[in-house]
Parts: structure tokens; sequence; C-alpha cells
């Protein structure tokens, strides 16, 4: 049996083969944050997922005083997670973004790169899926002209109007940043979305002691260029935390039935049981109450059209896309 000494932590950031693991109530011989890999019997395991220790995992380790690093030997149960589809992958594996959140943030930016509502929809399913609130940034807004501040304004009421909390801000100028930064209190916190889309200038704008990198949109793309490479667990001054993702253009949904799709848009779930048929999909039967909410105005066009680009993704074995 081991005599190494066991401690609990938090994994604040992972850089694939090292986790930086925030000990609790680390005696004064051991660092607050050590250093620590994962035994090789967590990928074995668990080869569904890329990363079988995410950001926000509470892990125990055991602490080696000679190298001062750790060995994380036990991955306690995860209260949720937020996870998309490993890109690139011929078989299909899930990336866990982070684990044991309060509230995931889809960042938007009115242009460079221009702002995608196909992409919030995926996030908001994925997060209906793992039970966890989710918001919406739109980011940038200092760059708007007219016709993209009208867009911005119809999109957030679009979202608005079935409860998802909308802030509209620009991290250069300030505008919307306090009142987002109220929303973030006392709470963990996930942003995801394009790079270039502000998401780090956005956090130093609320922290800039943390000094997050950040780097200028492409001007023969029109893309963000990746400036996180991993994810990472920040403090933030007035309380909670927020989890900084790489940038990500797709969100590919894992682990769903196209029958059950429905009930992760959140607008539709009054209208289910009104269908004529059981196994209404939505799309093309008869007596569909969700498609006579749509026809009147109850439940947004642009949303319907979003839950039959992933219904069509799913029925077809090729989720992952949604530009």
């Amino acid at each position: 049996m081991s005599t190494t000494p066991a401690y609990e932590g938090r994994v604040l950031r992972s850089t694939g083969s090292w986790y930086e693991v925030q000990v609790a109530d680390a005696p004064a011989e051991v660092p607050a944050v050590v250093p620590s890999r994962i035994r090789g019997k967590f990928r074995l395991e668990d080869s569904d997922v890329t990363n079988p220790v995410a950001v926000g995992d509470r892990v125990t380790i055991r602490y080696n005083p000679d190298e001062e690093t750790g060995m994380i030997v036990d991955i306690h149960e995860r209260r949720n997670r937020l996870s998309r589809r490993a890109a690139g992958r011929r078989v299909e594996q899930e990336h866990v973004m982070v684990a044991n959140i309060d509230r995931a943030w889809a960042v938007q930016a009115v242009q460079q790169p221009p702002l995608n509502p196909a992409f919030v929809d995926r996030l908001l399913v994925m997060a209906e899926m793992h039970n966890i609130p989710a918001g919406l940034v739109i980011n940038k807004i200092d760059l708007a002209d007219t016709e993209q501040r009208q867009q911005a304004k119809e999109v957030a009421a679009r979202y608005q109007a079935i409860d998802y909390p909308v802030y509209c801000t620009s991290a250069i100028e300030g505008t919307g940043v306090a009142a987002w930064n109220a929303a973030l209190r006392n709470q963990v916190n996930v942003v995801t979305g394009p790079s270039g889309a502000g998401k780090s200038s956005l956090i130093n704008a609320i922290a800039p002691e943390l000094e997050i990198e950040t780097k200028s949109i492409s001007e023969q793309t029109q893309k963000g260029r990746h400036t996180t490479t991993f994810a990472a667990l920040h403090p933030l001054p007035e309380g909670g935390h927020i989890v900084d993702t790489p940038g990500v253009r797709e969100f590919g949904i894992l682990d769903l039935h196209p029958a059950d799709l429905c009930h992760f848009f959140v607008e539709f779930v009054p209208y289910i049981d009104a269908c004529k048929f059981d196994d209404c999909t939505h799309d093309h039967e008869p007596g569909c109450a969700i498609k006579e909410a749509v026809d009147e105005g109850a439940i947004h066009a642009a949303r319907y059209e979003s839950y039959l680009s992933i219904l069509y993704s799913l029925q077809d074995g090729m989720e992952g896309v949604g530009r």
C-alpha cells in the first residue's frame, strides 16, 4: 500500500498530459496548485472520451514531495458536464470541455466572425441535456453598423423570449460588461464560442489581473486566431469562477436520439403532447402542434429551422457541422 499522502482538489487547467490541481486545505509543505498526471488506466477505461479528466473535475491526487508533482488516482462523480463531439475524429468521441459548472455562456460577435445563432442553438441543446443553465453574450457591439445592431437586437429578443439571459457587450468600450459581470458572481461559469468573438477580452475586462492573451482577427479569413489553447478555470474578483475555452467554430451534439431532440428546445415542450401522432418528428406530419405554433408565431421560425437542421443531421448520423 502506498504511503504517499493523498489530497482532494479541483482541476484548474488541462494541457493534455498535465493537469494543474488546486489542493483543498493543503498543508504548508504542499503547493496550493500541484502539477499532476493521470494513471493510464483512466484512458483505457474511458476510450469514448478524448479527455478522461477535465477542467472543473474534483479529483484525488497522491503527492510526491521529491518531485513536487501529483498523480491523479481518483476522479470524483461529476455533477454535470458540458461536452461536444470531438472534431476531426472518424470514430465518434466525446470531448468534455468542463465539468461541475453552474452556467454556460455562448459568446458571439456581431461581426469578425459573424453572429451565428445555429452555434448558439446547439450549445443550448447540450446545456439543456445536462441541466446546465445557459445564456448568450453578443460581443463587439461597438463594431456594429445599423443593420448588425438590428440583427443583434432581434437575436437577443429571440432568446430572451424563452427565458435565456442575453447581454450585449463591448469589451473595448465596456458596454454591458458590468451587467454581465454581475451575472457571473458566486458561480462557476464557462464561456464558449468561435475564436475572435472576444471571450478572452471580455474576461480581461472583468479581471484585468488575469492578463489572458488575445489576438486580432485574420484580415484574410475574417476568422479568429486561437489564443486560448487549453481550457482554464480562473477566479473572479467579485466571487465565482470563469472557464475560458479554446475557440470552437462547430458544436457537435452527442448521445442524443433524434426523437428526443424536441425536449431540449425549451419552447417546444408545452406543445409536444398536443401533436396528433405520439411519434411525431415535428417535421412533415399532419396535426403537429409545434408546426402550428410556428405558423402562429408562438415559436420563432429561426429556432424551428435550427431544430430541423439538427434533426436531419442526427437522423443522417452526420451531426457536428452547425455552421
